[in-house]
Formats: structure tokens, C-alpha cells, sequence
């Protein structure tokens, strides 16, 4: 197929889009772009860049070259060189705005129990098998406030927050009730988070019983532990916080509720899960019948050798009441 530009603007003058015209020619729409790229350099040089600049509009400058990259190929069939998108937006100035240094307000010293950290050892195979918590600071004009955060870490869906001036329990507490409200998981759920006082508190632990869900840290000065909602800080911050000026807490509130609810979980789409988003990811997963249904995880304490016969140690577990079930023996695998 050979494209002229008069026919370009013939069939949008039409009112017909690009796929629309593809499917009457019964063409490939890589092909229909192949082809005006050959014979209408200019004018193929100007679509693309329009059409990088509607990507960027839309998601607020929050998608790098990637993402843009991957949205021309992926969804409108564009053949486009990745290196050639990064060079097209560095010349249009469409560039994802920088995040800016991360302070950590995590508050360990404390007396109050620690967990285990069981989710490094955890190899997930569905969602409400591990969620992953943390707390951030949001400075606004005059005060700083807090927001609570839990995550689904197979999906990497947020499915609880809270906005607050105080740093206190309470915070955490509430993120984790709407996440609970929302998913309603399966009694024996793993919830890791840093070895904050919010988390190691006894309404909080209270709440993990409650609901037979295992308790499970960081260890002591390794943040990678809890890398999934530290990356999930870090792109809310340079994404949505640092992109926008808010007129008090409830502005922020507002505009928090748009971008984690309808933005991330449901339109960005994240390179983990394949350029999925959350949502669809979850979709796509709980229509895949041969997923298991648990996680598997293998600890072992000590220098301890394995029994014979116990072979990984790795085992379907039934879910238990019990907060750390694995502290009855000395080796052993949930």
C-alpha cells in the first residue's frame, strides 16, 4: 500500500480515523504507518510527534520514553524506534519530570514487637497472597501531612490509603481497614512493612489477628525489603506530587483519590506486570483457571541441615490462625 498525503487528509476530511481506514483497505495499520513514513517523511515526522505530545498530555507528564514508546507500538501500531521517541521528546521538551531526594520517616527505635520478615522468601502466584505497607510525608504550603499506603504486591495495585496531619497509628490503621473493606482476603494473608511504630503497634497487630493475617518486617536498615511500595512512593512523588500545586488537604485528598484510584490502578501501565495495568493484570490473571491459589514460602533458621526426605522444605501451607505459625520449630517452610 502507498500513501499519498492527499489521501491522508481525503479520508480525514471523511471523519474516518486511521484504524477506520485500515480496516476498509484491508491493510495492517504497521504497514499503513510503514508506508507514509517512506513516502511522506515530513508529514509522517509531524504525525508522531503529535501523537507523542497527546500521550504526554494525557498522563501529565508522567510517562517516560518507555511508556510513551511502548503506547505507539502497542496501541495504535506505530512503528516507531524507542530511540527515536526519547530523542523526539528531549527536542519537544517532554521529558517525565525528575524526582527529587527521598527522606525517610520511618521511626524504629522502639520497644514493641518485630516480625519476621517472611515476604522475601515468598514466591507469589496471585493476588491477596502479600500485601506491602509504608507511610510518607507530603509537604504542602504551610504544614506536612502523611499518607498511608498498602499495596497488593502481585498486582502492584494499591488497595488502601489515608491522608492525615498525624504520623500516628490510627494512619495506618484506617489505609489497612479500606484495603480490608475492598478485598476482603482469605484468612492467612502475609502483610509486610518497614519496622515502624505505626506498624509494630498494638492496635495495629491487633487488626493483623483479627483478620488471621501474618505479620512480617523489614530487616533493620534494608529498605530494598519493602522495594515494591517504596517504588510506588517514589512514582507518586514524581509524578503527581511534585508535578502539582495543592490549595490545602482536601484539594490534595481530591486530586491523591484521582491518581492512585482512576490513574494508577487503572490506566498507567507498569513495566513489571508487562506493560499492564494493575487492574488488567488482576483481570487477565483471575481468568488464567491454572493459577494457584497460594504462596509458597521456605525459611530456615540457623545452620540447621534439612530433614531427609523434606527435599526444598517448600510446601502448600492451610492458612493458620496463628500470626507466625513458623515459630513453633526451628526449620520449617509455610
Amino acid at each position: 500500500m502507498r500513501v499519498q498525503g492527499s489521501e491522508l487528509e481525503e479520508g480525514k476530511a471523511a471523519g474516518l480515523s486511521v484504524e477506520k481506514m485500515c480496516q476498509v483497505a484491508v491493510v495492517s495499520r504497521a504497514g499503513y504507518y510503514r508506508s507514509f513514513a517512506e513516502q511522506c517523511p515530513d508529514e509522517e515526522e509531524m504525525m508522531v510527534r503529535a501523537v507523542i505530545q497527546k500521550i504526554v498530555v494525557e498522563n501529565r507528564r508522567r510517562y517516560g520514553y518507555r511508556r510513551v514508546w511502548f503506547e505507539l507500538n502497542r496501541k495504535m501500531g506505530m512503528l516507531v524506534n524507542h530511540k527515536r521517541v526519547l530523542r523526539l521528546m528531549r527536542e519537544d521538551n517532554l521529558l517525565a519530570l525528575q524526582r527529587k531526594q527521598y527522606v525517610m520517616t520511618t521511626d524504629s527505635n522502639h520497644s514493641l514487637e518485630i516480625a519476621l520478615n517472611l515476604a522475601r522468601h515468598m514466591k507469589l502466584t496471585g493476588v491477596n497472597q502479600l500485601w506491602v505497607a509504608d507511610i510518607t510525608y507530603i509537604r504542602l504550603h504551610k504544614e506536612f501531612v502523611y499518607l498511608a499506603v498498602v499495596m497488593d504486591a502481585y498486582s502492584r495495585k494499591v488497595v488502601g490509603w489515608k491522608l492525615s496531619r498525624s504520623l500516628s497509628s490510627e494512619l495506618a490503621v484506617r489505609a489497612l481497614e479500606q484495603a480490608i473493606v475492598m478485598r476482603r482476603p482469605a484468612a492467612g494473608l502475609v502483610h509486610h512493612s518497614d519496622r515502624g511504630v505505626q506498624y509494630a503497634s498494638r492496635e495495629y497487630a491487633a487488626l493483623l489477628e483479627k483478620h488471621q493475617m501474618i505479620a512480617s518486617m523489614s530487616r533493620p536498615g534494608n529498605p530494598y525489603d519493602n522495594a515494591r511500595c517504596e517504588r510506588f512512593m517514589q512514582t507518586l512523588k514524581q509524578e503527581e506530587i511534585y508535578a502539582s500545586a495543592y490549595r490545602d488537604l482536601e484539594h490534595l485528598r481530591e486530586n491523591l483519590g484521582d491518581f492512585i484510584e482512576h490513574y494508577y490502578n487503572r490506566k498507567r501501565l507498569h513495566s513489571a506486570l508487562g506493560y499492564r495495568t494493575p487492574e488488567e493484570f488482576e483481570r487477565e490473571q483471575s481468568q488464567n483457571h491454572q493459577s494457584l491459589k497460594v504462596a509458597t514460602v521456605t525459611l530456615t533458621f540457623g545452620k540447621a541441615s534439612p530433614l531427609p526426605g523434606s527435599g526444598t522444605g517448600a510446601q502448600t501451607p492451610s492458612p493458620s490462625p496463628n500470626p507466625n505459625p513458623l515459630l513453633e520449630n526451628n526449620e520449617g517452610a509455610l
